[in-house]
């Protein structure tokens, strides 16, 4: 008889079995085809902010580098 995987996944699977993290633009679950979000209008919500500089990764200011 086989036995379980340390971790609860089936075997070939990557990810263990867990509490589905909620999409970051609504709140509903996502949808395991498309992580992290819920839906294609999601993800696209998503890409427009990153496109249009809403999202921005904070960077530190280097006036020398500027300077060349």
């Amino acid at each position: 008889m086989p036995v379980d995987p340390p971790g609860g996944s089936a075997p070939g699977q990557g990810r263990p079995k867990g509490p589905a993290k909620p999409c970051p633009e609504c709140g509903k679950p996502a949808n395991p085809a498309m992580l992290p979000f819920c839906s294609p209008r999601c993800r696209d919500v998503d890409l427009n902010r990153w496109l249009s500089g809403s999202y921005v990764i904070p960077g530190k200011d280097n006036e020398e580098e500027d300077a060349e």
